[in-house]
């Protein structure tokens, strides 16, 4: 990871989930980092609590002219996007949704092509996809796999990645699609599972639940952060996509039920069975990361007791912080 010490990089989203462990990880490296985000003074307090320093830019992504000349003015070496429209269940304009995860991209690409440092060895972007973008296909979700995405999210994630594919091949731009999976950890999405049992752990609610036997592939977010550096200092061919998760699956029951018992929570307050599954819920093998493995000579290696543990000190540390006195 010494390569981006001093390089230039630019951090899209910065202030989300994603986008605060990956700034994180550019900054303990010694990156040069600017932080690009849509609500400066609520991004500073999320910068100071996670020790992210940087410079910071208040903008609107979907201004295509200050996305230009933001990347004319820093000419960054790499740019990670991880901004993004949908996880949350309430986000589901389509015309925000497109904008945002298909349209961006491709601002993104042609700003950044023929620009930055020129002694930068890796890609120059590298932007996240899902895998809502597989939808309802089978097998190990190989990236060569034909996608069928169900959901809004799902598709509008594919025709950025397709867009950024495209960029590419026009320009000559170095980029890749990361394909996240069931990312967990400090900082999640209220509404998702983690961040409801931590809930449940502090007001004794009970949590409705589906029965719980769809498995997932669980990456611990500090994992995906790390991945996505690597991806950055590799040598991919320009457009791919790349497996960025464990490759191994994990029912949800059994998350669910190893969080509960970290967090101290009964197993009769845990109501699985009391919700349906919803339709666009994925059912697959254990995911392929050998693309992964090939590009980076690493994998993700948290498995779930630590990473839980690790979000659930985080957490805790955070509320004795802004406690008073």
């Amino acid at each position: 990871m010494r390569t981006y010490r001093g390089a230039r990089v630019v951090v899209l989203g910065a202030a989300g989930f994603m986008g605060r462990w990956v700034a994180s990880a550019l900054c303990a490296v010694g990156a040069a980092v600017h932080l690009v985000v849509r609500d400066r003074r609520a991004a500073e307090a999320v910068f100071e609590d996670h020790e992210i320093c940087g410079d910071v830019s208040e903008l609107d992504l979907l201004d295509e002219g200050k996305v230009q000349e933001l990347f004319r003015k820093i000419e960054p070496a790499i740019t990670f996007n991880l901004a993004g429209y949908g996880v949350d269940r309430s986000e589901r304009d389509e015309k925000l949704s497109y904008e945002i995860n298909a349209s961006l991209v491709t601002t993104i690409g042609k700003a950044a092509a023929g620009i930055g440092d020129p002694s930068w060895p890796g890609q120059q972007v590298v932007h996240t996809g899902s895998a809502l973008e597989y939808g309802t296909i089978d097998g190990d979700l190989a990236e060569t796999s034909i996608p069928h995405p169900t959901t809004l999210y799902g598709q509008s994630k594919l025709a950025g990645t397709r867009n950024l594919a495209a960029c590419c091949a026009e320009s000559g731009l170095r980029g890749l699609t990361a394909r996240l999976f069931m990312v967990y950890g400090p900082g999640e999405h209220a509404g998702r599972l983690l961040p409801g049992l931590l809930e449940a752990a502090r007001t004794d609610r009970v949590m409705e639940l589906t029965a719980g036997l769809q498995r997932r592939d669980f990456t611990y977010v500090k994992d995906v952060a790390e991945g996505l550096l690597r991806l950055g200092l590799c040598q991919a061919k320009p457009g791919e996509i790349v497996n960025l998760a464990t490759g191994k699956l994990i029912s949800i029951r059994h998350f669910t039920e190893s969080a509960a018992s970290i967090l101290h929570i009964s197993p009769d307050r845990l109501k699985f069975g009391a919700i349906s599954v919803r339709a666009e819920e994925m059912n697959h093998s254990d995911v392929n990361i050998e693309r992964l493995q090939e590009l980076t000579s690493w994998a993700p290696r948290t498995d779930i007791y630590t990473g839980i543990r690790e979000t659930v000190d985080f957490t805790n540390s955070r509320v004795k912080l802004t406690s008073p006195g």
